[in-house]
């Protein structure tokens, strides 16, 4: 029980506390995106954080949109968020929730701080807000509008609600204390006007609500327990834990904050994505060199991959950035066993073996994956003339080079010893065709002992192979540079981020295959059907991360 204990989370310690002490008796978590972009790898560490609690603890996980701000939110981001959440697999149930469809209480909630002259109306400007709010060691000084009366309030309420003002030219601020060392609770804006269509409600509110006013009200009316945040927000939680209090929601939802995940050398802010999708930089918010969970998943990377990242990222109250080679040893994990190898040639060059009958096709029995007999037995045509890649033949080998070159014998995988006796070139040096003399008796599974070589290459069969377009990632940022340039803040970009190779060559096991079906293709990585531009006719192929890793996992 002890060592239990210690394993534990801050989080899991704090609600075990809450549940002994009896301030709650199930727990209720929720994930509230606000609909103005994708998400990203940090928000997958919070919505399987959330939901692994409510798992944890039998309890309830709510899923809702803070859709508060009309100005940046779109339907486009609401279907994209909701996708990327199920594929993840965490269940909201019937529990899909706006923030919008609370707006009628969040008024009353408002009217009711009036009532108890805890708001007011405010006529000042945003810029003189801003001036007489102070700093972090001068207090604040009292808007001259502080003092109106509870019924000059009302009225005055009423008409921001009745669209009689412009945007900006009135706000409701909460009555705290202009003097608190917590700039938040200097008297902050909770009502604003602005005359927007709202992708939910339409035309019929023209002022909304601030987040810091909507999102405790939000987590009280859905008897959130537990309001898991990022620590951003933990000088917010004072204000959080006011506006509970002076609405008169009981139970109140607790505030619990842990930090963010941060990738080293990623693009998450959503301006720059923005940008890099505007200049035509990456294709759209899921290009795979971005990090954005529907990037991640037309990359390859699975549901599985991600949670296993979180687990070994953990939680915790500091902050620090975690390497991208951790991601990649995820997934390398999650597809070594569950996925079958197959062959495939990137830059390929033709193998003619000489003494093969002509027109002769046999069918080699291949096993899917060494490791995991399970994954069963595929057949594999062989014959005359193969496919290779072009730097598994050298016309003048370095030492220890043990693959093909004038004179020496490799096995080809799965199949037989060839043995090169001559090639061809282009007007340009170029090697166009390799020739080989094959021997029957080393067919592989046969026992043969006679002699041993090597090196084994892989191949596919010319004339059944299906011609594939592979697209191959790295970094989208330089770096070495890292990611922003200190003069300008601009981006640092990787100039050689993608690499498309148009004229590879596949095995034609990959008939069946449909979009982010993933593969091991051998000796070279990881690699899945792009689920966006890729045809049954014109295959494309992404490179989910090669077979070799830096990665060390730590130790304990």
């Amino acid at each position: 029980m002890e060592n239990e204990a210690i394993s534990r989370n801050f989080i899991e310690q704090i609600i075990d506390k809450d549940i002994e002490e009896g301030r709650c008796e199930t727990v209720c978590t929720r994930f509230p995106p606000e609909p103005n972009g994708y998400l990203h790898i940090g928000h997958a560490k919070s919505i399987l954080l959330n939901y692994g609690l409510a798992q944890e603890y039998h309890g309830k996980f709510n899923m809702r949109f803070d859709d508060t701000n009309p100005t940046k939110e779109k339907v486009e981001f609401v279907e994209s968020i909701k996708a990327d959440i199920e594929w993840l697999g965490a269940d909201w149930e019937d529990r899909l929730f706006f923030a919008s469809d609370y707006f009628d209480q969040m008024y009353e909630a408002a009217v009711k701080l009036i009532k108890k002259g805890k708001a007011f109306v405010c006529d000042l400007s945003a810029e003189e807000i801003r001036e007489y709010r102070g700093t972090l060691t001068e207090p604040g000084k009292n808007s001259p509008y502080r003092d109106r009366s509870v019924e000059e309030n009302l009225e005055l309420f009423e008409n921001m609600k009745n669209g009689m003002y412009q945007d900006g030219e009135k706000v409701l601020r909460a009555k705290i204390d202009m003097a608190s060392p917590n700039i938040n609770m200097r008297d902050p804006i909770i009502y604003r006007v602005a005359h927007m269509t709202h992708h939910n409600t339409g035309d019929k509110w023209c002022i909304y609500p601030m987040y810091d006013f909507a999102h405790p009200i939000e987590d009280a009316i859905e008897h959130i327990t537990h309001s898991i945040c990022t620590l951003e927000f933990e000088d917010h939680r004072p204000l959080y834990d006011w506006v509970v209090k002076e609405c008169e929601f009981d139970p109140a939802p607790r505030q619990i904050e842990f930090s963010k995940l941060y990738l080293t050398n990623v693009v998450t802010g959503k301006r720059y994505i923005k940008k890099l999708v505007m200049d035509g930089v990456v294709d759209g918010w899921d290009d795979p060199r971005l990090v954005s969970i529907a990037a991640l998943r037309r990359r390859g990377f699975t549901p599985e991959s991600i949670k296993m990242f979180v687990e070994m990222c953990g939680v915790s109250k500091s902050q620090s950035s975690v390497d991208y080679a951790m991601l990649e040893y995820c997934i390398r994990e999650d597809l070594k066993m569950k996925k079958p190898r197959m062959m495939a040639v990137l830059d390929p060059i033709k193998l003619v073996i000489d003494n093969y009958p002509e027109g002769e096709v046999e069918y080699l029995d291949v096993e899917n994956n060494l490791e995991n007999p399970e994954l069963g037995v595929r057949k594999v045509p062989f014959g005359r003339e193969l496919y290779i890649e072009r730097n598994d033949f050298m016309i003048d080998p370095p030492k220890k080079y043990f693959r093909l070159f004038p004179g020496n014998e490799v096995r080809l995988m799965h199949a037989y010893f060839v043995k090169c006796v001559s090639y061809e070139t282009d007007a340009e040096g170029n090697v166009t065709v390799v020739h080989c003399t094959y021997d029957p008796e080393t067919k592989c599974g046969t026992g043969f002992t006679g002699r041993k070589v090597k090196g084994t290459i892989h191949w596919v069969s010319a004339p059944q192979a299906k011609k594939a377009e592979v697209r191959l990632y790295e970094n989208l940022i330089d770096e070495e540079k890292g990611v922003y340039n200190k003069e300008d803040g601009s981006l640092n970009l990787n100039p050689d981020s993608l690499r498309i190779l148009k004229e590879c060559y596949v095995e034609d096991s990959f008939n069946e295959a449909g979009p982010c079906d993933s593969f091991q293709f051998v000796r070279n990585g990881y690699f899945c059907i792009d689920s966006k531009d890729s045809t049954p006719e014109n295959l494309v192929f992404n490179r989910i991360v090669s077979l070799k890793s830096s990665f060390k996992l730590p130790k304990k």
